[in-house]
């Protein structure tokens, strides 16, 4: 028996409706109509919802030719026939993204049409079966965060209830890469792609392009946590407070981490490589960081106008560390950072009323 997904949530609606039971609201039973001989390319409908959700289901499945059988149908035949293929190609996300176009044609038996529904993809089953449900922009970010640690090329979301845009995703995904300094390989170029352009329930497409083969990539990320984790051993049966266990990290660093200004943009460069930039350089404490359980955040900003980056800690109290101008246990104030000419997007403001 086929039940097609998109009715599920008529279902649940009307049962919901049911419980409440409000007054001048009228619940319509629906009756479910099983696939022909157990042809799962055939359905049996007798309304437009189900139609749409017909043809919808079609596409979920891949199928390229599909039979609809319009039983008792009390509408327009012909036009709510291109109407429902138009609506799934142009408007429903998983149409947009998949569906190159959609024809139809149809015979009547007595008071039964047959319909067949002709689907021309662009995008393979496997993808169209492979998408990833979400419920909302926030859980983007999660999924994101595994596909960066994986290196993969693409990832595709269906987004339950979307608020934002292309820039935004973007932004998503850079947060989410400077988030996990172990797998901060080289900043992937990134294309975001959004069917349909506009809607609250959208497919997103995150393209990620790395500056390097994925498999290099892993090795490496997978070399610097191995040196890490051996620099790191002779501590971790330790038990210290916060200020120690930050004391430590600094007299970790001298002897770890490697400056160059033009140098590499990875914590990869600065342990195990030939140096790094500031955008290295704080990757680095920032993994150095979260693993010995110190309380960093990474900061992209300017330094004399040009791009920067450096860490804050916020373990008794708020202080900045910028390991290209000292690696020996030096913190800043943010008064200090701004008076030496860094600016970020939420430096406070000093200035008297």
């Amino acid at each position: 028996m086929i039940l097609v997904p998109a009715l599920c949530g008529t279902l649940l609606l009307s049962g919901c409706s049911s419980l409440l039971d409000r007054p001048y609201v009228m619940v319509e039973p629906h009756v479910e109509r099983p696939a022909v001989s157990g042809d799962s390319s055939t359905i049996q409908v007798d309304t437009y919802s189900e139609l749409v959700n017909a043809v919808l289901f079609f596409v979920s499945q891949g199928v390229e030719e599909g039979t609809i059988q319009l039983t008792d149908y009390q509408g327009e035949v012909e036009e709510d026939l291109n109407r429902a293929c138009l609506e799934v190609a142009k408007d429903d996300p998983l149409g947009v993204y998949a569906v190159d176009f959609i024809k139809n044609s149809y015979t009547r038996v007595l008071t039964t049409y047959e319909a067949t529904i002709s689907i021309t993809y662009r995008r393979t089953k496997e993808q169209v079966q492979s998408l990833v449900n979400v419920t909302s922009t926030n859980a983007i970010r999660k999924e994101v965060a595994e596909a960066l640690a994986q290196f993969r090329p693409e990832l595709v979301l269906r987004v339950g209830y979307f608020t934002g845009d292309a820039d935004g995703v973007a932004q998503l995904v850079r947060g989410a890469y400077y988030d996990a300094p172990a797998y901060a390989m080289g900043m992937p170029e990134c294309t975001v792609t959004l069917y349909p352009e506009t809607g609250t329930q959208r497919i997103v497409e995150i393209v990620l392009t790395y500056p390097e083969e994925p498999a290099i990539l892993t090795a490496r990320s997978g070399q610097l946590q191995r040196e890490v984790e051996n620099l790191l051993a002779p501590l971790r049966s330790q038990s210290a407070g916060s200020v120690e266990r930050l004391s430590q990290l600094f007299a970790l660093l001298p002897g770890t981490v490697r400056y160059d200004p033009d140098g590499g943009p990875t914590a990869w460069d600065a342990i195990l490589g030939d140096g790094a930039n500031s955008e290295g350089m704080a990757l680095a404490f920032q993994l150095l960081a979260q693993e010995m359980g110190v309380t960093s955040t990474l900061v992209e900003g300017t330094l004399d106008g040009q791009p920067h980056f450096w860490n804050r800690l916020s373990d008794n109290g708020v202080h900045y560390v910028d390991l290209t101008r000292d690696r020996t246990g030096t913190t800043w104030s943010a008064e200090d950072l701004l008076a030496l000419g860094y600016q970020w997007d939420d430096a406070p403001n000093f200035e008297e009323n």
